[in-house]
């Protein structure tokens, strides 16, 4: 199962005058097969919970389930029938499932206890509901097969809750995918909690053609899908046409209705799983290029991916891959998996050789021996060992990294960035490492992914020296995502004009991923109107990928027209993620940000009470609520904000305006110095400490605190002269006009500058 999820297809078709005689045969063959297969599951009677069942069954119609393609497809069929995607979700199964119910155990992890047991023919689950009583849960779906499985409890407004404790099948055993992490009900991690709930975090993924249907009045699920599990038209898109075709002319050449992919199709197939991403449209067909359905994750300035790539979270593979030199040497996911059953090709090191032994440009030829240093028949002997390590998730599940990273031990000392030789010699120590490394590759160690992975810690970290190998890196690197990725860490410096200059340029990148990009970085931008960015964001509206136009449509959210292309677009997007709590958030943000706050609050206060212990959304409903001037409840929300995260400088600094508006001085001084000890680099409390310093009649204490402040933002007049008033009030008039005029040279048009400048010659006269 998914929790985190952080997205496509499209098919074509060529139209003959025989294929119109054909098509009455088809439709009659295709209802037939709807009507023959199990119906759609989904809880209640589905015209009453869903209003879009008439579309959705003619949608449907369309599949005619992995079953019809046995007859035809026997050998490949049976290679898939025991397939982890084949068994990706599946009904509960009195023999399959007997071993982890019978017999009776129970087990306790924290303060949580589990109890498992077989009652009158039913497996139970007892467990703490999210009212915290004890109660016996009865399981209808499994999630999964090896090496855990998953257990799915029917819940209330057509929900399906996924237990956070797995079966694993090798060992016999049950245990808790979060390990010790003893989480509680009513937490969004809690497996009551939306974090657990398979609507919207699991099925998309588990399921074919799957149509998750959130009612946001009622805030339930009307989910139904073609076929439970992956099944063969997850892949193929629908198939009811091929199998009537088939049935039709069973020896006949020339098959209108069979659909080929490209090599970029079919990744973009195996991408809108295998990604950690957010679903633009819920409703990726195969054919569809990603971009169109999807937006994805990437390594950004926070730690969801390590430095150089590598994954960190729960990220799976698409990215990583899309960051190597496989991806931009053109290999593809079929290159090494079997479609079908989805294991590699070849087992041992003979699968990499069929490319990297012979001479085969670009890729270079390898001696394994001479290059691992380590026997074949040893960690280490392996390729994968080295450039594909493993980290293990749900506290079984090992994966490999598809990013064919490089183990260097010099940005694990550097960064803390893990290298696969440590990864396995965990006795040893990164200098171990690191000499053995440069003993054996010398020079080679100074390749151009050590020089990326160092500017992306440097970004992530704030130092503005990053910023030059950041603009070469956008401009000159050749993996599209990496394009991604240094455009995206630009955003902090956005107002620099050479880099709003290079924003400007990767809006016009080839890749969609950096266009979509450049327009997120290019968002603080938009609200200074500047004719450049404002003339590119609005040419992004119009841009043929889905998530580009998205992207900009956000970039504009406060001013767009929600009727317009992209403007129906962000809003699809928006109520696409509206049942958690990140989407409500995004949901409040867009009414606040367009004046609409007795819109924006409901969703602010969705948020906070669907995920509790998540300061974002506290701090949000804060922003809410001072925007309807409800200081009361507006400091409430920010002490829980600052509660929850401790070393958020930004919630210290919006507590403290907080304060000040009550009149409690002290109080709001007190928070901006925990503002700027959290963060020495945040011009804005140190400038607002200042003022608080002066109002308390410490004006020396002001000065030092403006003084800092201005170190740091050299751009902004209004810390000048706010220098300026507290030098004119302590008689030091010649230091007050200095400051004075150095606000003027930052802000021409700063009245109350060129006033007190004005008075102060006046004095002096």
């Amino acid at each position: 199962m998914r929790r985190k999820k952080p997205l496509e297809r499209r098919r074509r078709h060529s139209v003959w005058l025989w294929l119109v005689l054909a098509s009455g045969i088809a439709l009659a063959i295709g209802t037939w097969i709807w009507k023959s297969r199990t119906p759609i599951s989904r809880p209640g009677k589905p015209a009453a919970l869903n209003s879009n069942y008439k579309t959705e069954v003619v949608t449907f119609s369309k599949y005619a389930g992995s079953k019809s393609c046995h007859e035809c497809h026997a050998k490949t069929y049976d290679v898939w029938t025991n397939s982890h995607h084949a068994l990706a979700e599946r009904t509960l199964d009195l023999s399959m499932d007997r071993l982890a119910f019978d017999p009776s155990r129970s087990f306790t992890i924290g303060s949580q206890t589990w109890e498992l047991q077989k009652n009158n023919g039913r497996f139970e689950i007892i467990a703490s509901g999210a009212d915290s009583r004890r109660q016996n849960f009865t399981p209808q779906y499994v999630i999964g097969v090896d090496p855990l499985r998953q257990f799915m409890i029917p819940s209330p407004g057509g929900r399906y809750q996924v237990a956070e404790i797995a079966f694993d099948p090798r060992r016999g055993d049950w245990f808790d995918v979060f390990g010790n992490e003893n989480r509680q009900p009513g937490e969004w991690g809690h497996w009551t909690g939306r974090g657990m709930t398979w609507n919207a975090m699991c099925a998309a993924c588990h399921n074919t053609r799957l149509q998750k249907h959130y009612q946001e009045p009622t805030d339930s699920y009307a989910t139904a899908m073609a076929e439970r599990g992956v099944g063969c038209e997850a892949c193929h898109g629908p198939m009811v046409d091929h199998v009537a075709w088939q049935k039709s002319f069973p020896r006949r050449k020339g098959d209108p209705t069979i659909r080929k992919f490209d090599r970029n199709q079919m990744l973009s197939i195996c991408g809108s799983c295998h990604s950690r991403r957010a679903e633009l449209s819920g409703d990726f067909v195969p054919g569809d290029n990603f971009p169109d359905r999807f937006s994805l994750t990437i390594p950004d300035d926070t730690e969801v991916f390590f430095p150089d790539g590598q994954i960190h979270d729960e990220d799976y593979e698409y990215t990583s891959f899309l960051s190597s030199k496989m991806f931009l040497a053109g290999v593809r996911c079929l290159d090494c998996h079997d479609p079908h059953s989805a294991k590699t090709l070849v087992r041992d090191n003979s699968l990499c050789l069929r490319c990297h032994g012979p001479p085969l440009p670009p890729a270079p030829k390898i001696d394994p021996a001479a290059h691992s240093h380590h026997r074949a028949d040893e960690p280490g002997g392996r390729c994968v060992d080295c450039h594909m390590p493993q980290t293990v998730y749900m506290q079984r599940h090992a994966r490999r990294d598809h990013g064919f990273t490089i183990p260097d031990p010099l940005v694990t000392k550097q960064h803390n960035i893990p290298n696969a030789c440590n990864r396995c010699h965990t006795d040893r120590g990164a200098d171990w490492a690191l000499e053995s490394v440069e003993k054996w590759y010398g020079p080679k160690m100074e390749r151009p992914s050590r020089t990326r992975a160092q500017l992306v810690a440097q970004a992530r970290s704030g130092q503005s020296s990053a910023v030059e190998g950041l603009l070469k890196m956008a401009r000159e690197e050749k993996i599209p995502l990496w394009r991604a990725v240094s455009t995206g860490l630009l955003r902090r410096w956005s107002e620099a004009t050479n880099v709003t200059f290079c924003l400007l340029e990767k809006a016009a990148d080839p890749d969609p991923m950096v266009r979509a990009i450049a327009a997120r970085s290019l968002e603080p931008l938009a609200s200074a109107r500047l004719p450049a960015v404002h003339a590119a964001l609005n040419r992004l509206l119009q841009d043929k990928a889905r998530s580009v136009r998205v992207e900009a449509a956000w970039a504009l959210h406060s001013e767009i027209d929600p009727r317009s292309g992209a403007g129906l677009d962000l809003m699809e997007f928006l109520r696409q993620n509206a049942d958690q709590p990140s989407g409500a958030l995004q949901l409040g943000i867009f009414y606040l940000d367009r004046g609409q706050t007795e819109t924006a609050l409901p969703y602010f206060r969705r948020a906070a009470s669907w995920d509790t212990n998540s300061a974002p959304f506290h701090h949000a409903l804060a922003m809410g609520l001072s925007a309807q001037g409800k200081l009361d409840e507006t400091v409430r929300e920010l002490e829980t904000a600052c509660r929850l995260a401790p070393r958020e400088a930004e919630y210290r600094y919006k507590l403290a305006l907080a304060l000040n508006e009550f009149g409690k001085l002290d109080e709001a001084t007190t928070a901006l110095e925990a503002a700027v000890k959290l963060d020495p680099q945040f011009p804005r409390a140190w400038y607002n400490l200042g003022l608080a310093y002066s109002q308390a009649n410490q004006p020396e204490r002001g000065l030092e605190a403006l003084v800092r402040a201005e170190s740091i933002d050299r751009r902004a007049g209004r810390i000048p002269y706010a220098r300026a008033t507290i030098l004119a009030r302590l008689g030091r008039f010649q230091e007050a006009r200095t400051a004075t005029r150095r606000a003027l040279e930052l802000d021409p048009a700063f009245s109350d500058a060129a006033a007190l400048l004005q008075k102060l010659s006046g004095d002096q006269k």
